[in-house]
């Protein structure tokens, strides 16, 4: 009876481990990194450019996208030619951010800012959170 004792204690401690085991795998394959849109932008029809701006949180909204950064002060440290306005844009995945710069909403209101702004903007992908 003590060897049976022993060897269900061993299965049920099997048992859990290996549960533990594929629930952290499991959490691990769930994290995405974020994705990042950067962008530096000269305004040069500011009347133009605030129908740009008014229109594009809608587009945002479908793909979980929301401002970290909506051109604040900015301090160069590094560069002779500072930045115009800087606006970086969080996304919960590269997917999302590829997607919303895809999106019909978001091809709509793009000739606005291309009229009104030069602009130089790139994706990031971020820290998988852990």
């Amino acid at each position: 009876m003590n060897a049976n004792y022993k060897l269900t204690c061993a299965v049920i401690a099997g048992l859990a481990l290996g549960v533990a085991g594929a629930t952290a795998i499991y959490a691990q394959q769930g994290k995405v990194a974020p994705a990042y849109l950067i962008a530096d932008v000269e305004v040069m029809d500011p009347t133009t450019f605030q129908k740009y701006v008014s229109g594009l949180p809608a587009t945002l909204a479908p793909f979980n996208g929301r401002y970290l950064v909506r051109a604040g002060r900015t301090v160069t440290v590094e560069s002779s030619d500072p930045p115009k306005r800087v606006v970086v844009i969080a996304f919960d995945s590269m997917e999302k951010a590829l997607g919303w710069f895809d999106s019909p909403a978001y091809e709509a209101i793009k000739p606005i800012r291309h009229s009104s702004a030069k602009s130089r903007a790139f994706f990031v992908e971020g820290v998988v959170p852990e």
